[in-house]
């Protein structure tokens, strides 16, 4: 589930900056992405979420969905390695 509305968010705002045209797969994604109302609750609900809640982490599901919070994006230097983008 999570990697599915991920997917369908990336793509999502990919688009609505103009990129396109969209495969059958991508627009799939970005229809689950923008038709789910509340992704905290869907992930939640998901095996991954379920399993995280029966082993004590119920809140990294709350912080894994959580949009544009990071203005940092890692990128790979020469070596390989990340480094702030």
């Amino acid at each position: 589930m999570e990697d599915l509305l991920g997917a369908g968010g990336l793509i999502s705002d990919l688009y609505a900056q103009g990129a396109g045209p969209l495969s059958a797969e991508a627009a799939a994604a970005r229809a689950a992405y923008e038709g789910t109302a509340d992704l905290t609750r869907a992930v939640a609900a998901g095996v991954s979420g379920r399993e995280l809640a029966a082993r004590g982490f119920v809140q990294d599901v709350a912080i894994a969905t959580e949009g544009d919070i990071c203005a940092a994006v890692p990128v790979r230097d020469g070596d390989g390695a990340f480094s702030p983008g």
